[in-house]
């Protein structure tokens, strides 16, 4: 029965949560649903408050910092309009022509230089609205193309990528951003340039079958700002992300005395190989946002509400994320997931499928990256890091296979990022699903099994 329930309560979330209801309620009340069938009803509230709540704030504790200076990052970038000066400079340089490559360009460069992509949607979608309008390219290829540039390469492939699915196996491996580099960067090509070229050749065939942009009486107007900075000035806070979290995690962090961190107030910590990756990226994008707000002083509408508007927009995807991670922890603590672990253990003798399967698993029922991979490496890390040891693996390509595998399933139709690209877009499932489904999960599935397999034969690089 306690398996049983494990698996109606996740059928039930996954369900749920599509039917638009939030996770902050469903999360507590679905594991304590499984800690039911498990014939644990005294144990309700003790689950509640010391194992679902200490996970929850757990995470938070861990990863606030990321959401909150990420958030805060991307706030500044839109409101500096610094977002958009990349997305016109990119179509500029790419040319109109070449609508769909320049849209998955400039959600790309965003992404990739921490621009959360829900503000990257809001600003790309009306330029590219305007772009595949005068291309005559079908609008309900735009989901796509924006999900290709924000939703897959950046997110989980490229190293260095300050994306919160890049960041969550430091801890639990050792790891920084720029962890298997060499195979980040062929699975990113390959996701890149097999979603660009699908997406181009089903806009010209569906030109040829004499489809053309359609009409949409609730297309955006291309604003016109008082103010935007130069390609280049734009740029510079992106570049600084990137190339600060570098040095911090590969030059200055791995140098310093952490000694201090074997106290007790510390954790009592050996060494600080853990912290150093989510160390690096918060060093990073704190001065990036201490940049943003220096280079345009003098341009501030009003500084102070858009620092405080960027600091509430990380409440509510920490938490949701969070409680997922509750979730999950409740779930791993009832005698009921024995079965369901071993036999995702016991998927293969590779770990690296194993892992890749759990967190696809996770991800596609919990419709997040980052709570299916937090829930698969919380209750699962510690057996892929001793089997991965075992089999001479190491702990950066389990980095790299964990970060590309949540970002497979995670998009499926009840995705929250899905269904808010959509509704940015004003369209629907119907129209654009099928876009974005083989660009951030057929394609990243193609390019996980080429990574998987890569890094089975050669190890990583």
């Amino acid at each position: 029965m306690g398996t049983l329930g494990i698996l109606i309560s996740l059928a039930l979330l996954m369900y749920l949560a599509y039917r638009g209801i939030n996770v902050l309620i469903l999360a507590p009340l679905l594991a304590l649903l499984a800690l039911l069938f498990s014939g644990e009803a005294s144990m309700l509230l003790p689950t509640y408050t010391q194992v679902f709540m200490k996970a929850m704030g757990g995470y938070v504790i861990q990863f606030f910092p990321l959401f909150l200076l990420g958030a805060l990052f991307g706030k500044l970038m839109d409101d500096s309009g610094s977002a958009r000066a990349i997305a016109h400079g990119i179509v500029a340089k790419v040319g109109s022509e070449r609508a769909i490559l320049a849209i998955v360009l400039a959600c790309g460069i965003l992404t990739y230089g921490g621009v959360s992509l829900f503000v990257v949607a809001f600003a790309v979608y009306p330029i590219g609205a305007a772009l595949f309008r005068e291309a005559g390219i079908p609008k309900r290829l735009i989901p796509g193309a924006i999900a290709l540039g924000s939703f897959t390469f950046t997110m989980t492939a490229l190293p260095g990528t300050p994306a919160i699915q890049n960041a969550i196996p430091n801890p639990f491996f050792g790891t920084d951003a720029f962890a298997a580099p060499g195979l980040g960067i062929i699975a990113g090509s390959i996701m890149f340039g097999l979603g660009t070229w699908w997406l181009t050749s089903q806009a010209r065939k569906l030109k040829a079958a004499g489809e053309g942009y359609g009409e949409h009486q609730d297309d955006p107007v291309l604003e016109t700002h008082a103010y935007t900075p130069s390609f280049w000035l734009a740029l510079l806070p992106i570049l600084l992300v990137i190339g600060l979290n570098f040095l911090m995690a590969k030059q200055i962090l791995p140098n310093i005395d952490a000694s201090y961190l074997a106290k007790p107030e510390f954790g009592g910590l050996s060494d600080a190989k853990s912290l150093i990756g989510i160390w690096a990226i918060i060093v990073a994008l704190a001065v990036a946002v201490l940049l943003l707000i220096v280079l345009h002083w003098k341009r501030w509408m009003d500084l102070k509400k858009t620092v405080n508007e960027g600091s509430f927009g990380s409440m509510l995807p920490i938490l949701n994320t969070a409680a997922e991670v509750g979730y999950g922890t409740v779930i791993a603590s009832l005698a009921g997931f024995v079965v369901i672990r071993d036999l995702v253990l016991g998927v293969s003798d590779n770990p690296l499928i194993s892992e890749a399967v759990a967190v696809n698993i996770l991800a596609g029922i919990t419709g997040s990256a980052s709570g299916g991979m937090s829930i698969a490496l919380k209750t699962l890390g510690e057996q892929y890091m001793t089997l991965a040891t075992s089999a001479g693996i190491s702990p950066e390509l389990l980095h790299r296979v964990a970060a590309m595998a949540s970002g497979c399933m995670d998009t499926l139709p009840h995705n929250g990022a899905v269904i808010s690209l959509l509704a940015i877009c004003k369209l629907t499932h119907r129209e654009s699903y099928k876009f974005i489904f083989v660009n951030t999960v057929a394609f990243p599935m193609l390019a996980l099994a080429v990574v998987i397999t890569l890094g089975t034969l050669f190890g990583s690089f």
